[in-house]
């Protein structure tokens, strides 16, 4: 009995070890049969920014022909995240321009980006950035995971930004990481003016908290963190959600609505940085600076009118002057702008504003001096000096805040530099403000607001001085003889002098006429006072026949049609007698063409001609003394006439 069992056990163990033999062997032959899950490289455009994919390293596939100059890239071998990705990769070489795989790895962002030509593609400067990439062969390294999707930046929900008011002063300054939330505390029954002194207050990290120990940073990155040193205490505006109490609510409606301070009685406009590199805490900033600025001007129409252009790639305008009547509903409108990211085109926004912004629809007044403040982050993307000389040819004040300027490494990134200078009204310091850290700007409030509302200082503004082109034809014939030639120069140099001379402001030129006709100098010549007083003084006597008619052709053609488009062309026309030649024609050109002439006769002059020559009513335009030596006496009565003109018509 006891050898049946054994030999049935035997059997047992012998069927389980063949069981198990086959299940192994069957198992490793699934799995040799098994293939491991291909990796699908995700796909993309040109046109696809590192800044919208959220990933922080991942593999793409780029198609063919990113070469092409409209996929922008910024940097080199360090990459803004406002490149296209793929014009990057053909910039730095690991592409060709028939596309290919690549990897991409997220790094901090820089102080600067230097632009350079390299592999059929131009790359642009840049300021800081928030976030930086940079590209390289599509080889996977052992070990790492890589997205076969990639996630995308979507713009947020109402309730995140809703949510995003609680985390006001919230911005890491490495990607990839988080720093500790600034709050902003109130004390009860402080007012907006008092809440300027409230505190910033910071939670601390605890010992044992990794935010605890300095935070490496790579070489020539510029430290953005808050100083506990130099906290900025905003007012109550910034995070203000519209709640008003019910017994203010009852008593709001009675007190009387403000008519604005009748001696700031200015329109102005705000140019304010929208760019993604000033981030969302200093965006907000800015904000409560404007609301600052507007509380102090106090707005109305009889006095200082507000609008706000922001400005990124393109420029937008927020509201116009006469959106909002009353300094509260324009800290209402301040509250309510979304940043629109992108770069810094300053220029563009000059330029746009200069077209658009002062128009009569947009609510200029005409009567009120133009004032335009550009806010600007670090420095801007593009040029502003030929956009700037024409918003001053154009009457338009312009001031310039720098925050946080270029320090002396970061210089070689700026494209134009000295921009702010290019760009003010002048420069003699009053139209600049440099602002050394974004949480000192609240101290220049009432510095801007005194500079703008001094409106005697505000030297751009649309003038009967500072706004024409005046072109003196003189008559050089033979019966003016040197001695009266000089008087006449004279004369010229005495009414010139009145004007404000500069290349954005007046400018003079000289035509001298006999039988013939000489351009003595021309509009762009000279640009300063001095320069144009010694130019008449060289001017030589010529000699010869009276020609008038062929001399205002002459100058027409020769001096008026270099006149700029936004000048008041002013022709002033000395002669001592009859032309030989017909005078109608060329003169009822002259009015054709814009030109306002002055017709100033001497001793033989025919008063008929005069009257003809003049812009209509002659009365105001054509004037008649007896000899040389009175010329001097029509000087005043010439400059008020032409102010008096200046001031009747509509400007801007």
């Amino acid at each position: 009995m006891g050898i049946v069992v054994l030999t049935m056990k035997a059997s047992v163990i012998e069927m389980f070890l063949v069981l198990l033999v086959t299940g192994i062997h069957s198992n490793k032959e699934m799995t040799k049969k098994m293939k491991r899950p291909k990796f699908n490289v995700p796909q993309i455009n040109c046109d696809v920014k590192a800044g919208k994919i959220v990933n922080p390293e991942f593999f793409v596939k780029c198609p063919a022909g990113c070469q092409d100059p409209k996929y922008h890239v910024y940097g080199a071998d360090v990459y803004a995240s406002y490149s296209s990705v793929c014009a990057a990769a053909v910039h730095s070489g690991v592409l060709d321009n028939s596309g290919g795989k690549i990897l991409v790895r997220k790094v901090a962002g820089q102080s600067g980006y230097r632009g350079s030509y390299s592999n059929g593609v131009q790359s642009l400067s840049l300021p800081r950035w928030r976030e930086s990439f940079i590209v390289s062969e599509g080889k996977p390294q052992k070990g790492v995971t890589y997205p076969s999707a990639l996630t995308y930046s979507s713009p947020k929900s109402p309730a995140a930004k809703a949510d995003e008011t609680t985390k006001a002063y919230q911005k890491p300054s490495v990607p990839g990481t988080t720093a500790p939330p600034f709050t902003l505390m109130q004390g009860p029954g402080t007012t907006p003016v008092e809440a300027t002194h409230t505190t910033l207050s910071r939670p601390f990290p605890s010992a044992g908290s990794p935010t605890s120990s300095p935070r490496s940073q790579p070489m020539g990155y510029r430290s953005r963190e808050l100083e506990v040193t130099d906290l900025w205490k905003p007012g109550s505006v910034l995070l203000d959600a519209g709640f008003v109490p019910k017994e203010e609510l009852s008593t709001r409606s009675l007190e009387p609505v403000s008519q604005g301070d009748p001696n700031c009685k200015v329109d102005l406009s705000f140019l304010i940085d929208g760019s993604a590199s000033i981030g969302k805490r200093r965006f907000r900033i800015q904000k409560q600076f404007l609301a600052d600025v507007a509380q102090a001007l106090d707005i109305g129409p009889a006095g200082p009118l507000m609008g706000v252009v922001q400005y990124g790639d393109n420029p937008a305008t927020q509201f116009n002057l006469k959106t909002h009547m009353n300094s509260q509903d324009v800290k209402a409108a301040i509250e309510k702008i979304n940043q629109k990211g992108g770069l810094s085109n300053v220029g563009r926004a000059i330029s746009s504003v200069t077209k658009n912004f002062f128009s009569k629809t947009n609510g200029n007044r005409g009567s009120a001096p133009n004032v335009a403040v550009v806010m600007v982050d670090g420095w801007p993307t593009d040029k502003v000096e030929e956009a700037s000389r024409v918003a001053r040819e154009s009457g338009i004040n312009i001031f310039f805040i720098t925050i946080e300027g270029a320090i002396e490494t970061e210089k070689q990134y700026v494209m134009e530099p000295n921009f702010a200078n290019k760009a003010v009204c002048r420069t003699n310091g009053f139209y600049s403000l440099s602002v050394q850290s974004w949480f000192s700007l609240h101290k220049s409030v009432q510095p801007l607001v005194k500079r703008v509302c001094d409106t005697e200082q505000l030297a751009c503004s649309k003038t009967c001085f500072n706004s024409a082109d005046i072109g003196f034809v003189i008559d050089g014939s033979s019966s003016v003889g040197t001695g009266n030639f000089r008087t006449v120069l004279q004369f010229v140099a005495n009414i010139s002098k009145e004007f404000e001379i500069s290349d954005t402001d007046t400018r003079i030129g000289i035509v001298q006429y006999t039988y013939e006709q000489r351009l003595e100098f021309g509009f762009e010549a000279y640009s300063t006072k001095p320069d144009i007083l010694n130019a008449i003084k060289r001017v030589g006597y010529w000699s010869g026949g009276t020609s008038t008619g062929a001399a205002i052709n002459y100058a027409l053609e020769q001096l008026f049609q270099k006149s700029k488009p936004n000048k008041r062309k002013l022709m002033v026309l000395i002669t001592d007698g009859r032309s030989y030649d017909d005078i109608r024609i060329p003169a009822m050109a002259a009015h054709h063409k814009g030109v306002i002439t002055y017709a100033i006769g001497v001793v033989w002059a025919a008063q008929d001609e005069l009257e003809v020559i003049a812009t209509h009513p002659a009365k105001d335009h054509a004037f008649f003394v007896d000899e040389f030596d009175n010329l001097y006496k029509s000087v005043p009565k010439v400059i008020q006439n032409i102010c008096t003109e200046f001031n009747s018509q509509p400007r801007n």
